[in-house]
């Protein structure tokens, strides 16, 4: 059989995390139509009977503004490093820009196998789609792939454009796992993954989210305590809301979501903490993980 990592790279917001999710048949990214969606790399695993192929979701590369910003584009690059292939992601209803003139340059540079996805095409214009192609066929990779990840169309033949690039090897993991991310970081993901559709302008980008304890207890249900982090006093109202509604509402979304994915009745205990200029501080973003 074949197997193999692959690197999924690409601006933020071009569809990376809805690709890995549809190719492997569950959730097991966050999306959000916010740039900065996906700050982890993040390994969905897509069990086929001739292959086995591990995507890598990485965060979007941008122009950094912080030290989790430089922190977030080393990863990706290491990501790129470790990786037997790429899947580069463009948006098809945006004109290729000089980010993507600058990934794709990279991966010609250290000579990465290498795939395009040319993915929303279900919001896109035929002449923008057949453009973008042919803007993007000049760097002659290995193949370019029109898909809606939306709605799963192409996502098949993209998998297939992989595996064709990968060498004989074995499974990696078992065909009951779907991905090797640690429980805690999955909570944590679901709670923030709830915030970035009702925040605006900066704040997304200032909130993270830690899991403190995961506990089943004796009467089987499974207590988890996290702490929403935001960066300035004047963030904490807004994220809790008006006599607590948005957290409520917020905790209610995550705890259905975390009952299906632990089986178990969830108690979910939501604290917001102040950590000022979280994203610019070394040493807590070693602690927060990054």
């Amino acid at each position: 059989m074949k197997s193999g990592f692959v690197a999924v790279v690409g601006r933020p917001n071009v569809g990376k995390s809805t690709i890995v999710n549809a190719a492997v048949g569950r959730k097991v990214a966050i999306i959000s139509s916010r740039p900065q969606t996906t700050r982890n790399t993040i390994r969905g695993v897509v069990h086929r009977e001739d292959a086995q192929v591990i995507l890598v979701d990485s965060p979007g590369l941008h122009k950094p503004r912080t030290e989790l910003g430089e922190r977030l584009n080393r990863l990706v690059y290491g990501t790129l490093a470790d990786a037997d292939a790429v899947l580069f992601v463009l948006d098809a209803g945006a004109p290729i820009g000089p980010g993507d003139r600058r990934i794709a340059q990279r991966l010609t540079d250290v000579g990465s196998k290498t795939v395009v996805a040319l993915n929303k095409i279900d919001t896109a214009s035929k002449s923008q789609i057949t453009s973008q192609l042919a803007t993007a066929g000049a760097w002659d990779f290995a193949a370019y792939v029109p898909i809606s990840a939306l709605k799963g169309d192409g996502v098949g033949a993209v998998l297939d454009e992989l595996v064709a690039l990968l060498d004989d090897g074995p499974a990696f993991y078992p065909e009951t796992m779907f991905t090797d991310q640690p429980e805690s970081q999955v909570i944590a993901e679901i709670v923030r993954e709830k915030y970035l559709s009702r925040l605006h302008e900066e704040l997304p980008h200032s909130l993270t989210v830690t899991t403190d304890e995961v506990e089943v207890r004796a009467n089987g249900t499974t207590y988890i305590s996290a702490r929403i982090i935001v960066e300035r006093e004047s963030q904490k109202p807004i994220v809790i809301g008006a006599k607590g509604e948005l957290l409520r509402t917020v905790g209610q979304e995550a705890r259905e979501d975390l009952e299906k994915l632990l089986a178990t009745p969830v108690y979910l205990d939501l604290r917001v903490k102040v950590e000022k200029g979280w994203q610019d501080r070394p040493q807590l973003l070693d602690r927060l993980g990054f």
